[in-house]
């Protein structure tokens, strides 16, 4: 590393076995993990906690001052869990009053030019295809997979091993271990390729199935359904994730085919 060709901040607090290339900018109060690699033409603003073993493309900025004419110069923070890649130009801006930090987990790959807004929470083993944008205060569990050039709704909640198809518009809660595509986003089936990837097994898969038969083919209102699941159908963490998600959405769930 040839610190003659970036702009390291004295209190910055560089890790170990940090790799940083050159043209790269680096604030104060900005900690960056072990063996994490650092592009070219990086700017890593104040507020950035960056993880162990992470990597980060270049022209990527982490820790922007957020796009809210609401934030007054609030100290808040960027989190990045470790072994995440950030691929080139993509942009993730630090947290406001709200909820104090934008956050993303572990193991998860950001593609190149995606927009991650002010007071995101990204969970763990997340894929954020090239070009997704997402407003603030967003919410995508573990597991996710969003498809490139989707634009995601501020508030939004996004539920774990959801994927959802290229070129959407979410404008709705989308609950767990669904996909959704067309336009509006609409339900189209569970994830089951991506569960029996991560281990789940046909019990479990058949178990989520017939929740959302119930949820979005029975022809019954939300609360009817919830209220028909738990009778029905015997309790599970994938059933209680899927109720809990439902009940608890303020924006509501995204509708179901034919809806």
């Amino acid at each position: 590393m040839d610190k003659s060709l970036n702009y390291i901040h004295p209190d910055a607090k560089i890790g170990q076995d940090v790799i940083i290339e050159p043209f790269t900018f680096i604030d104060k109060d900005v900690v960056i993990g072990d063996g994490t690699w650092i592009g070219p033409n990086v700017t890593i603003n104040s507020g950035a906690r960056i993880g162990k073993n992470c990597k980060i493309y270049s022209g990527a900025t982490i820790s922007a001052v957020p796009q809210d004419l609401k934030f007054s110069g609030e100290v808040t923070t960027t989190e990045i869990g470790d072994d995440t890649v950030i691929r080139e130009y993509v942009n993730i801006s630090r947290g406001t009053s709200d909820r104090q930090v934008t956050k993303i987990g572990s193991k998860s790959l950001i593609m190149a030019y995606v927009h991650i807004a002010h007071d995101c929470i990204i969970g763990n083993n997340c894929i954020l295809v090239n070009s997704v944008q997402v407003g603030g205060h967003v919410s995508i569990d573990d597991w996710a997979i969003i498809g490139g050039a989707t634009a995601i709704h501020q508030f939004v909640k996004i539920g774990s091993h959801v994927m959802i198809s290229g070129g959407s518009l979410v404008r709705k809660d989308v609950p767990p271990y669904v996909k959704a595509a067309r336009e509006p986003l609409t339900y189209c089936g569970i994830n089951s390729v991506g569960l029996r990837r991560r281990g789940f097994s046909n019990e479990r898969i058949n178990d989520i199935q017939e929740i959302y038969r119930s949820l979005y083919l029975s022809g019954k209102n939300n609360a009817e359904a919830l209220e028909n699941i738990e009778t029905l159908i015997r309790s599970s963490e994938e059933r209680d994730n899927i109720t809990a998600f439902v009940r608890k959405s303020e924006r509501g769930i995204m509708k179901g085919y034919g809806n």
